[in-house]
């Protein structure tokens, strides 16, 4: 009978997502994953807040999120939350600096790992050009919301030439097309830039929080509407660090395997628990780091991976 139950509530989850039950049960799991890392505020000024009109009224009505969700602890400013995601560890960086002052020599961080299982990966990074690696900030760019390239594998060690950075360090404005194409890698990291992501306040809106959720609304409805969502996705929304002390942070999950519905609960996570769950929808091993300390996120889930 609980069977049955769940069977049917994961019909119903498939089909309000828009994707046929028969083409997501094919797969049996999640095949393909986006991040979207936001910047500096608090679940308590996201939920609720009158400036978050589509996150609040259209997103967690439908989508499942953490209550507990934190960066690790002391763990500030961006930079070292970044690496974390990406590595399980910050290497000791307390400082956002760029590339040239903390790149590391590990192979052991996600995109590599996952490269090495021919899991496809791409960040798209918002404001970058595409022509080269991109180490360095400019503009709207800042290079320390970007981990993939403080790795020396992944820029051949600083290279701004570096073909294999290029080819996966990819400027924003070929995501939509990308999607529309299904021209889709199966990890996808992506960076709003500094007006978009809520770390700054840009004209013409002068509201960081209403500047990501504006930025959201445009965005988001990209990929639940792909072919890739539809065939088996999965969205994580979160924060890149807290304000004012160790605090929650937002983590959201949507997918058609999401408990979804407004679902939410109050285990602890943190960074960590991301980079686990990645690491278990694409059977990646060995965990990294902190990723097999941490709780991961399958309670968010009706099915997982």
């Amino acid at each position: 009978m609980k069977l049955a139950k769940s069977l049917g509530k994961l019909a119903m989850y498939l089909s309000f997502a828009g994707a046929p039950l028969a083409a997501v049960a094919q797969t049996g799991h999640i095949q393909t994953v986006w991040v979207i890392v936001m910047e500096n505020h608090n679940w308590s000024q996201i939920k609720g807040s009158s400036s978050a009109p589509y996150i609040n009224n259209t997103v967690l009505p439908m989508a499942s999120h953490a209550e507990q969700y934190f960066n690790p602890p002391g763990n500030h400013p961006s930079l070292p939350n970044y690496l974390w995601l990406e590595a399980g560890t910050n290497f000791g960086i307390r400082d956002d600096n760029p590339p040239s002052s903390h790149h590391q020599s590990t192979t052991q961080h996600l995109a590599t790992l996952l490269q090495n299982k021919a899991v496809s990966w791409k960040t798209y990074q918002e404001n970058i050009t595409g022509t080269t690696c991109p180490l360095t900030s400019s503009g709207l760019y800042a290079v320390k919301h970007n981990p993939f390239v403080y790795f020396d594998d992944t820029t051949n060690t600083l290279n701004p030439n570096s073909a294999e950075c290029i080819n996966h360090v990819r400027p924003f404005t070929e995501f939509a097309s990308d999607l529309a194409n299904n021209n889709v890698s199966r990890y996808n990291f992506i960076t709003p830039n500094l007006c978009d992501d809520m770390h700054d306040s840009c004209s013409p809106l002068r509201n960081p929080v209403k500047q990501g959720d504006t930025w959201l609304s445009q965005n988001l409805p990209l990929i639940l509407n792909s072919a890739a969502y539809k065939a088996g996705g999965a969205v994580f929304i979160t924060w890149d660090e807290s304000e004012g002390g160790d605090v929650p942070i937002g983590m959201i999950v949507l997918s058609p395997f999401a408990k979804g519905a407004g679902f939410s609960d109050t285990i602890h996570y943190t960074h960590g628990s991301t980079l686990r769950t990645i690491q278990e929808i694409f059977g990646v091993t060995p965990l990294i780091r902190d990723a097999a300390n941490q709780t991961d996120l399958k309670n968010l889930f009706a099915v997982f991976p």
